[in-house]
């Protein structure tokens, strides 16, 4: 990535994308509430996500898991509905990776045609394609069609005598048949049967696992026996090559990134292997879903990775602070915490395993987004991500079927979307359809994330808090606003969130220390544009006297000043 444009992600789900089927039936079949499709996502779809200032597009969801739409008429296999969440299946229950999901294409046979043609388009439209690889586990009845002949598969040649293997890629509980005792999942003519079990994927080490383990799930053997309390890294593991043989696979389709889920379950010492050897044959990106700060630093420097999730930091604080429940000088332990790998962390406020900013369960108004964007994408020069329909203020409250109305967009159920829907209305992707709320929302939205994709205070510039010098500052409220300085050869950004529910007219404290470390000279004539208006005026700033700002409700002031030579 050019370090003079940040990486601005645009996560979506292709499934409920393109659908615009308005007569949903919870729990529907495909045949009853209709799917999205690769081909949604047309030239005109994929500028309307650029104009936001999107780099890369995260398509969620794209290679073939375990689902309860029958396609065995084009030789894909069947799987039970006791080994499947929801009717359209969870995206990270992986079936084939070798494969693409049958539902995403138009003719089910030229299915990774389609996606090929997809990633063209998206270049096309001067946007990156990252797509989720799943290491950490695959569906229960996970078997590849669209291998190579010569390959084996998954588990093929396992010995399942034996709980652990260095040889195996699954573990298993020998003499112990799986039990799977769900009230809603007896629909079938027969009963799932696995003999041995195997080791469910979130490290549920029992024959019966439970409803809220992810029990459609197997866990793959990276070479740790777990019950053993030992570590098999030499010779290399069987998993190793045949997951190293899918990364090249997908990377060789010209995909310029991967979302590698629970990237954290799967030892270090894989993605040490790995990924070096990906990097030798293709420039593709990494970016870890991982939530243990203690293994950032060994995630990043020994396994390589470009990216790591910033969720126990930045994502849970900014969540306490909109709801209300912390102070946003806390905003502050974020980077202070993080240290040298801040440049490597990804920004998010939503995503699809959290709740949509919009829903009652967490800030129940669409608008505090803003504020929270302000931060989240412009406060250092790492990348962030939105969430499709996170623009719109979706507050995802549809009870879709096995995902409930939880604040989630579902990821298990045929559906559609009302604001995607009606942002996408015939595939014009225009604001005709649109709440004059969901127009500003959007409108905003643009401004920060194009402001944050190019303005080189952002995308290059130094950081500079500003909480502390105005903790005793009478003119603005610590507890619900926070402001910084971004600075880059002679530009200074002036930026503040308010998580107040008023606007509010403040006063910022400009410490002498903040001249000193920008290397800004006091008091200096600069041309300041107001980055959400336009509006241009002179002014100065100066340790002298506080800088007013007003700052509306759930809002973000940007202040550029572009100091005037002498």
């Amino acid at each position: 990535m050019d370090q003079k444009s940040k990486m601005v992600i645009y996560q979506v789900f292709p499934r409920w994308f393109g659908n615009t089927n308005t007569s949903l039936v919870k729990n529907g079949s495909l045949a009853c509430n209709g799917v999205g499709k690769f081909s949604s996502f047309t030239l005109r779809a994929l500028s309307a996500i650029a104009e936001l200032g999107v780099t890369h597009v995260w398509y969620t969801g794209v290679i073939e898991h375990a689902t309860q739409t029958d396609y065995t008429a084009f030789g894909i296999r069947k799987d039970h509905t006791a080994v499947v969440k929801g009717q359209a299946g969870s995206p990270y229950a992986i079936k084939d990776y070798y494969d693409v999901d049958p539902d995403l294409a138009d003719s089910v046979p030229d299915r990774m045609a389609e996606f090929e043609k997809l990633v063209s388009r998206t270049h096309k439209a001067g946007l990156g394609v990252i797509i989720d690889f799943v290491p950490n586990h695959v569906a229960r009845q996970y078997a590849s069609d669209q291998k190579e002949n010569y390959m084996l598969d998954l588990g093929q040649s396992d010995n399942v005598n034996k709980g652990f293997d260095p040889n195996n890629n699954f573990y298993y509980l020998p003499g112990q048949t799986l039990v799977l005792h769900f009230d809603d999942q007896d629909d079938e003519d027969f009963e799932y049967s696995e003999f041995p079990a195997k080791v469910t994927g979130n490290n549920c080490f029992s024959a019966t696992p439970g409803k809220n383990d992810w029990y459609e799930t197997v866990k793959l053997n990276y070479g740790i026996d777990y019950q053993g309390g030992t570590t098999h890294f030499d010779p290399v593991p069987d998993t190793w090559t045949k997951m190293l043989d899918i990364l090249l696979f997908w990377a060789g389709k010209g995909i310029d990134g991967f979302r590698c889920d629970m990237a954290e379950m799967v030892p270090v010492e894989f993605w040490n292997w790995a990924i070096p050897r990906v990097k030798q044959r293709y420039p593709v990106l990494f970016i870890a879903e991982i939530y243990n700060p203690e293994e950032y630093w060994n995630y990043l420097y020994c396994g390589h990775f470009d990216y790591l999730y910033d969720k126990v930091g930045l994502y849970d604080t900014l969540r306490a602070v909109m709801r209300g429940e912390i102070s946003a000088e806390k905003i502050t332990d974020c980077w202070q915490k993080l240290g040298q790998i801040q440049p490597r962390m990804l920004n998010f406020l939503e995503n699809h395993d959290e709740q949509r900013i919009a829903s009652p369960f967490f800030a129940g108004d669409a608008r505090l987004g803003v504020a929270g964007m302000v931060v989240s994408a412009l406060m250092q020069t790492n990348p962030v991500m939105i969430y499709c329909g996170q623009e719109l203020g979706e507050p995802g409250m549809d009870e879709e079927g096995f995902s409930g109305k939880d604040g989630r967009t579902t990821i298990f159920d045929y559906w559609s979307v009302k604001s995607v829907r009606d942002w996408n209305h015939e595939g014009r992707f225009d604001v005709a359809r649109l709440t004059p709320a969901q127009v500003k929302l959007r409108e905003t939205y643009a401004k920060i994330l194009n402001i944050a994709r190019s303005e080189p205070t952002v995308t290059q510039g130094q950081f500079y808090d500003l909480m502390y010098a105005n903790k005793r500052n009478p003119y603005m409220n610590i507890h619900k606003q926070y402001a910084f300085l971004r600075k880059w050869g002679d530009e200074v950004l002036l930026a503040v969130a308010n998580f107040d529910r008023g606007d509010q007219k403040i006063w910022i404290h400009i410490p002498v220390e903040a001249f000193k470390a920008l290397e800004i000279e006091d008091n200096r004539p600069a041309y300041v544009t107001d980055l959400f208006t336009g509006h241009r005026s002179i002014s100065t700033l100066t340790d002298a006297f506080p800088y007013q700002v007003k700052v509306p409700a759930y809002g973000g002031a940007l202040l550029k000043f572009s100091f005037i030579r002498h």
